[in-house]
């Protein structure tokens, strides 16, 4: 799940102060289950904008819609008819969601209205934790099911290393050593051996590395 964070309303104010209509554009997948850009979250910050401006004496118009997503095609296509009334587009659905967006509305500004912040899971209700890299070469069948690329802070394929103690990152006491939870989980799964083979250096042109990646699934013909 991709989680980010909602800008600070003043840096939000600051992008679109100049437009006289503006579209707030949510997205009900990721966002939506962080509490970042869904249906409510549109409502809330359309309703903050508006509070803003009217205190400045500005008269900006902000308009709400949240699609099911805004990482496919069919569903942007949905505002094609609302777009062109906007000046502008605030768009709080992730990163990939907002360039999109800005592809298949190229007239248009779209500007973001989150931080895309990483891909992780739910701990607690309001509490989101980092959880994979996207590296796009998975190990995880070697460590236990735990990443050291998202969970070491120096990203070791093999550790742990000199700085960690007592369970805990040197980074931050805050933070587990990463390769204390794989060394712990292997144990318990009797998986130690495991953790005796050193895994090969990584491919990193799989991640951000080698540039944007893409993936495309054969068809086949009936």
């Amino acid at each position: 799940m991709i989680m980010a964070k909602p800008k600070p309303i003043q840096e939000i104010v600051n992008v679109i102060k100049d437009f006289d209509k503006v579209l707030v554009a949510g997205c009900n997948g990721c966002v939506a289950v962080c509490e970042a850009g869904g249906l409510k979250e549109v409502e809330i910050l359309a309703s903050a904008l508006r509070m803003y401006f009217a205190n400045q004496n500005q008269n900006i118009e902000i308009g709400e819609v949240s699609l099911t997503r805004q990482c496919d095609k069919e569903y942007l296509a949905e505002i094609k008819d609302m777009v062109p009334k906007y000046g502008a587009v605030l768009s709080i659905a992730c990163g990939a969601g907002v360039q999109f967006m800005a592809e298949m509305y190229s007239e248009k500004p779209i500007f973001p209205g989150v931080n895309t912040n990483f891909i992780g899971v739910t701990l607690e209700k309001g509490v989101w934790s980092e959880r994979c890299a996207a590296c796009g070469e998975c190990i995880l069948a070697s460590t236990g099911g735990i990443c050291p690329i998202a969970r070491c802070s120096k990203r070791m394929l093999n550790g742990p290393c000199g700085g960690s103690s007592n369970g805990k990152c040197e980074v931050s006491k805050e933070t587990d050593c990463g390769w204390h939870l794989i060394y712990e989980r292997l144990k318990t799964l009797g998986q130690l051996q495991r953790f005796e083979v050193p895994n090969d250096p990584k491919d990193w042109t799989t991640s951000r590395d080698g540039g944007p990646r893409k993936i495309i699934k054969e068809v086949s013909q009936a």
